[in-house]
């Protein structure tokens, strides 16, 4: 029987609302728990790690950590095998990140909080003072939170912070939802509680915090599975103070004794010594409880069923820490570590995960930088770009789909003291070659990368042609952005300097050795309750 023109307009009418309903909230399954994403812009998880190196993971490489959670990332998204933070500290690469920009353009070139000028040169007599540099990111930027923000996104922050205290924090930079995000660097009180985190109250003594931070990071996505959301997951671990279980420590202390401890577990670097093996069972286990909290993350986005709509990055804001800090780890066969400028300093885990890309490709050697992932994340997901906000990055999404990109500089301007034995450089990778220019002797090394990754050898003096153009292409660059460069230690005292470094080739590296081991012996105790760990019932 057919239905008369009136009833056919008005059934057609219902046809369309429905329609309409579907596409702007989504169409719930009978299992109230799974949502019908087929008409709900993709869902994002950006999951930050701290001061994880590149070969810090089993996928890349190392067979004394374990993370199976971040692994599956790995293999079920794309890798990029030439990933690299903006800088070799934590504070410009985050907002590099958050900015798309590189750390001369939005001015953050130091960790926040570091000394410049006379105050660095008089109390660490170096060579040439740090110049003076942004403690937040600039109030004219608009934040990759902002941009999703504008394009109908939910916004949420958990973790680390570190890019200014009131009013630059995450609250006014684009995300709806902040936890535990504030001014300082590093985990204040530790892993366990009592933690001292304004942002973040603890329920229990002995809680874990980046488990906790996982938690609620995976509430959010549950309470927020019916809108697009931006959840940005970013780990006080795997920074120091390192600290793990009992438990932990001895399953990673009995895996080193396995595998073959070595006599000498350092060796000294140009200003510090540096670690040469994978064998610290205290780091090993706080790698494994961060492994753990992204699997809660990943866990419960395939429990709501809306995993195939949720697009995963996971990367680290700099080299893992092989100098300095803890003296973690090392990124062998990766020169340097943390605050270096050698590739150990700022090669990075680099995963994108995006479920509706079919036919990506399963690694991309195309060299990339924190910054990409900014445009990358917006082409993604279909969101418009604000035209005010400068963006330095490319969108990977031709490489994502198996295609390519034209040759490009990437640039860094650190032009500071790493903590950890870095020194004040700019540089440029373009192709194979990577120039590191030297402010304090304003001298010059090349690498080819494609033949020598571990930069045992400079080859600026065989190459002078390529040096000079690199050169030209740095400097306009730095010119173009009014690049912020050190000043002559007028005060500078050698024979300081070189009573110092002595003390760090005995002193210090004896010193290093007898605490690595200490960790390794089986009696080791840290404290009377593990770093707060063994207060812990609920875990």
């Amino acid at each position: 029987m057919k239905l008369s023109n009136r009833y056919s307009n008005l059934f057609q009418l219902v046809l369309s609302l429905c329609f309409a309903s579907v596409l702007l909230k989504g169409c719930k399954n009978k299992d109230k728990n799974i949502v019908d994403t087929r008409y709900k812009k993709p869902n994002i998880v950006f999951i930050l790690a701290d001061d994880l190196g590149a070969h810090d993971l089993g996928y890349s490489g190392s067979n004394y950590y374990e993370t199976p959670n971040i692994d599956a990332i790995a293999y079920e998204g794309v890798q990029f095998t030439q990933g690299y933070a903006a800088c070799q500290v934590c504070s410009p690469s985050r907002a590099s990140l958050l900015t798309g920009q590189y750390t001369a353009q939005h001015g953050v070139t130091d960790w926040i909080g570091a000394a410049t000028g006379e105050v660095w040169g008089d109390y660490y007599n170096t060579k040439v003072m740090p110049p003076e540099y942004e403690h937040a990111i600039p109030d004219e930027s608009i934040t990759i939170a902002e941009a999703l923000k504008q394009n109908g996104y939910k916004t949420f922050f958990a973790g680390k912070w570190h890019l200014g205290d009131e009013p630059y924090t995450p609250e006014n930079n684009g995300f709806d939802i902040n936890i535990g995000g504030w001014e300082v660097g590093g985990p204040k009180g530790g892993y366990y509680a009592p933690w001292r985190n304004p942002k973040l109250d603890y329920k229990y003594e002995g809680e874990n915090l980046t488990k906790r931070l996982a938690l609620e990071t995976a509430n959010f996505i549950s309470e927020n599975k019916d809108q697009p959301f931006f959840a940005y997951l970013s780990f006080y671990a795997v920074h120091g103070p390192i600290e793990t279980t009992e438990k932990k420590w001895d399953k990673y202390r009995k895996k080193a004794e396995a595998q073959g401890i070595p006599e000498s577990g350092f060796e000294m670097e140009a200003r510090l010594p540096i670690r040469t093996v994978q064998d610290n069972p205290v780091y090993a286990g706080l790698v494994e409880s961060m492994d753990e909290a992204v699997g809660i993350v990943t866990e419960r986005l395939k429990k709501l069923g809306i995993e195939d709509n949720t697009i995963i990055v996971f990367t680290s804001d700099n080299g893992g820490v092989a100098s300095g800090d803890a003296f973690s780890t090392t990124n062998f066969p990766l020169r340097g570590g943390k605050g270096y400028q050698w590739e150990g300093g700022i090669r990075e885990p680099y995963l994108i995960k995006a479920p509706m890309l079919k036919n990506a490709p399963k690694s991309v050697n195309y060299p990339v930088s924190g910054i990409d992932f900014y445009p990358t994340l917006l082409d993604l997901v279909g969101a418009e770009k604000d035209p005010k906000q400068v963006i330095d990055g490319v969108s990977l999404l031709p490489l994502l789909k198996g295609e390519s990109l034209n040759v490009r500089p990437l640039f860094w301007h650190y032009p500071h003291y790493g903590n950890q034995g870095g020194e004040p450089v700019s540089m440029i990778r373009k192709e194979q070659y990577k120039l590191i220019h030297y402010w304090e002797d304003g001298h010059d090394e090349l690498y080819d990368l494609s033949s020598d990754p571990g930069e045992k050898n400079d080859i600026s003096k065989t190459n002078k042609q390529t040096v000079s153009n690199l050169r030209v292409e740095l400097d306009n660059y730095l010119a173009s952005v009014n690049a912020r460069i050190p000043e002559v230690y007028s005060k500078y005292d050698a024979k300081k300097a070189e009573v110092l470094q002595e003390e760090r080739r005995t002193k210090l590296l004896e010193r290093l050795e007898k605490q690595r081991k200490d960790f390794l012996d089986k009696d080791f105790k840290p404290n009377k309750d593990w770093y707060n760990s063994s207060l812990n019932t609920k875990d």
